[in-house]
């Protein structure tokens, strides 16, 4: 975080920046790389200074839920400076990390917490991803409610659906929006399908795949 950042979110306030932190420094270490935590914390901290609001993005997963639900880690990011926490259940990307998945019980377990944490905290804004997209009939990826940039440009219908046949670099927003995978996803019906795990792309990345090389 630099002074052009704290420029640009000063004098654009409908700009919310998140931050993405996994719990304490050993594990978002582990996670993000070496120095991460400490950078993050130092980004807070001058967010905070600046009277800026900010937000934390929280993976969760089916070990690590109670510990980040837990009152002294809220009244950590809050004490920081947080004023909105996403709750973002973990989707595996192979094989090799399903054990990893929330299940149900994870699942209610966030539903009950999330109850209460916007009763404690009338300070703070809690979100769920994607428990919360329940309320709005389906999957809100692929532009139906918001999409997903990479680091190169690619437009992604989300960060758990890595695919891209566009970029932003070379097109405009509302390009991207139009793009063919975006609008076989939004009008083929796959965004609205019933799944079992928590991320309906995922279940069906062999059709999604299939638009992309279409």
């Amino acid at each position: 975080m630099n002074n052009d950042y704290l420029r640009l979110f000063d004098g654009n306030r409908n700009l919310v920046p998140i931050f993405s932190i996994e719990g304490d420094e050993e594990i978002t270490d582990l996670r993000r790389g070496e120095g991460v935590y400490n950078q993050l914390l130092n980004s807070m901290e001058l967010m905070r200074k600046n009277n800026l609001i900010f937000g934390s993005s929280l993976t969760f997963t089916k070990g690590n839920l109670s510990n980040l639900l837990s009152r002294d880690y809220i009244n950590q990011l809050r004490d920081f400076g947080c004023k909105v926490i996403f709750f973002i259940e973990y989707v595996p990307v192979n094989e090799e990390t399903i054990e990893l998945a929330p299940g149900d019980d994870e699942r209610d377990l966030l539903l009950d917490e999330l109850e209460l944490l916007r009763k404690e905290y009338d300070d703070m804004l809690f979100l769920s991803f994607p428990g919360d997209e329940k309320t709005s009939g389906g999957c809100l990826a692929a532009g139906r409610g918001f999409f997903h940039i990479n680091s190169h440009g690619g437009a992604e219908p989300c960060p758990a659906s890595p695919y891209s046949d566009i970029n932003v670099r070379d097109s405009s927003l509302l390009e991207a929006l139009d793009s063919k995978l975006f609008k076989s996803l939004r009008d083929g019906g796959i965004l609205l399908d019933d799944h079992e795990g928590g991320c309906v792309l995922f279940e069906h990345k062999d059709e999604v795949e299939r638009i992309l090389n279409e």
